[in-house]
């Protein structure tokens, strides 16, 4: 097979705009579902911007915090921009976890009558979900049905990690009220017909939450387009900084939905005895703000924008063809997720016959390879798949054929090492 990458490609020399990467260039890194590389880029907008610019924001009267305030907006409209939103409709959280939590912990106010009345569950009404999911995507569920008396329903998985659409049509029923998913599942590499979903939950009357993690740093995306309510996506797996997440909602249901958090710069009026909230994104933004991350953050979108999703899209499904190969081609390795030939996002989670994924990890790392092994926090996909763990090789905007090809020598000898071959 052939392994290079096509001299035409605008990312056959991005790498050396990555400093970790041009530092340990003996280094194959194939772990960016978890965490990506930081370029150049990025680095230098979040430390510009902390040594020029930094201050509080939203709060006082001086030029500082007005400075300062302008760029952490610019950067909610920049990322907006990357996902087909309004500014308004982006809030800054933790991460995708947390923006995940701010809608179950929302709902879990309004079931209290904290306000947002069309958020609030009774026993007897559902949330579902699917077995695929993250863990994030599936623990705040499991709270929320705690507190309500509301039920917690899941779209089973198949031998392979996936479900079906036709199964989860028909788990939605009259009183779905949630439809929460992942947009591409971490460990599988499974893409969900977004727009499919939205719609189906919408005739039933149900909210859908998409978790966006280990899309939005791949593929282009229009959350209004998708058809989807909710949805969380994270800086740190699109090149950005951590410490920083978004939620996106629709602008209707942000300015309902309770806010998980509250305190300073979330309010409009406080009396010792209630208070009024700001719109959103705002009212969910309590306390001291990601300032300089959220500067960073939209250094990445920007940076993601300049190479093009067309580029990334030709780039990766390259790369992803490479990984599956060399997981399928080599005896003893068997691939986790959607067969070859069939689509699927730029991961390849495996397993290894005889030998823990903990040790094919160890292995790999000794020869400089990074992979992520474990069950990727996704715990019942796992102990549906009947294993316990999985390595998982992911690629992205600075992987090479090259990376692949030392994967695929390397996995080689793995099971003769550990004495699995006998």
């Amino acid at each position: 097979m052939d392994t290079t990458i096509p001299a035409a490609s605008p990312l056959v020399d991005i790498r050396a705009g990555f400093p970790l990467l041009s530092a340990h260039p003996e280094r194959v890194y194939l772990d960016s579902a978890a965490t990506s590389q930081r370029p150049q880029a990025v680095i230098d907008a979040e430390t510009a911007f902390i040594r020029d610019s930094y201050a509080a924001v939203h709060r006082g009267s001086s030029i500082a915090t007005g400075d300062a305030t302008t760029a952490f907006e610019a950067a909610r409209e920049t990322v907006a921009t990357f996902v087909g939103a309004a500014p308004a409709e982006i809030v800054w959280t933790e991460n995708a976890t947390d923006a995940l939590n701010v809608v179950a912990l929302g709902m879990s106010d309004a079931s209290l009558g904290l306000g947002g009345d069309r958020f609030a569950l009774e026993a007897g009404d559902e949330i579902l979900i699917t077995e695929a999911e993250h863990h994030a995507n599936l623990i705040p569920w499991q709270r929320l049905v705690a507190r309500t008396g509301a039920t917690l329903r899941w779209v089973p998985v198949d031998e392979h990690g996936e479900w079906s659409i036709d199964d989860l049509a028909a788990a939605v029923g009259s009183r779905t009220r949630v439809v929460a998913f992942a947009h591409v599942s971490n460990v599988t590499g499974s893409i969900a017909p977004v727009a499919d979903v939205a719609a189906i939950a919408r005739r039933a009357g149900a909210l859908t939450v998409l978790d966006a993690c280990q899309s939005v740093p791949h593929q282009s995306i229009d959350f209004h387009a998708l058809g989807v309510d909710f949805a969380a996506f994270s800086s740190h797996k699109m090149l950005g900084p951590t410490g920083i997440g978004a939620l996106w909602g629709r602008t209707e249901l942000l300015d309902e939905l309770p806010p998980a958090r509250t305190g300073g710069s979330t309010i409009t009026t406080v009396t010792m005895e209630k208070t009024e909230f700001l719109p959103a994104p705002q009212r969910f933004e309590a306390g001291t703000q990601p300032v300089s991350q959220a500067v960073g953050f939209a250094a990445a979108a920007d940076f993601l924008t300049e190479l093009g999703h067309d580029a990334i899209l030709e780039h990766e499904e390259r790369m992803t063809e490479l990984l599956v190969d060399a997981v399928v081609s080599t005896p003893g390795v068997t691939l986790v997720g959607p067969r070859p030939g069939r689509r699927r996002a730029s991961l390849a989670s495996f397993i290894v016959d005889g030998v823990h994924a903990h040790d094919v990890g160890q292995f790999l790392d000794d020869r400089g390879i990074t992979v992520r092994t474990g069950h990727h926090c996704a715990q019942p996909l796992h102990r549906r798949l009947g294993v316990a763990a999985t390595a998982r090789a992911s690629a992205y905007v600075y992987t090479t054929a090259d990376d692949v090809e030392q994967l695929r020598l390397a996995l080689a000898e793995v099971r003769a090492f550990f004495g699995a071959d006998r």
